[in-house]
């Protein structure tokens, strides 16, 4: 069971499940979106998710046709994004999540557009477009 929250707590959620291999993703949507060198989710089950508090507070963008990125309208925390072509996978932003999370399947994805100014240095495998687990960020 994990459990997470957005910054101003006013978006509380658990989830009962495993998570999917964490990607960070270099794209240059997910850098824009979370004003950093990547974005690091996980995708998981939609029907073992649940809000516990503040889903109201929740706004949808929709940052290209039929994928919907989701934030606290309150404090701007980005918690998850989802694509109309897979309803029942969600990619929660991992950074939300309270209790540690053990280390598993790791990769770089969309290296290809990365931020030049972020150098990757570690020996997680890289994927210049998309996974090899043909997941969609």
């Amino acid at each position: 069971m994990y459990t997470g929250q957005c910054l101003c707590g006013d978006v509380t959620f658990e989830y009962d499940g495993p998570l999917g291999p964490l990607s960070l993703c270099h794209c240059s949507q997910c850098r824009r979106a979370h004003g950093s060198a990547f974005s690091a989710s996980s995708p998981l089950q939609k029907v073992r998710f649940q809000f516990l508090s503040g889903e109201a507070q929740l706004t949808e963008y929709e940052s290209r046709p039929g994928k919907y990125r989701a934030f606290c309208s309150r404090c701007g925390s980005h918690l998850y994004s989802r694509v109309d072509a897979i309803p029942g996978i969600l990619r929660l932003r991992v950074g939300a999540i309270n209790e540690p999370i053990e280390k598993g399947r790791v990769q770089h994805v969309y290296t290809g557009s990365k931020s030049g100014w972020f150098e990757i240095t570690d020996a997680l495998p890289q994927f210049e477009k998309t996974e090899r687990t043909g997941d969609p960020h």
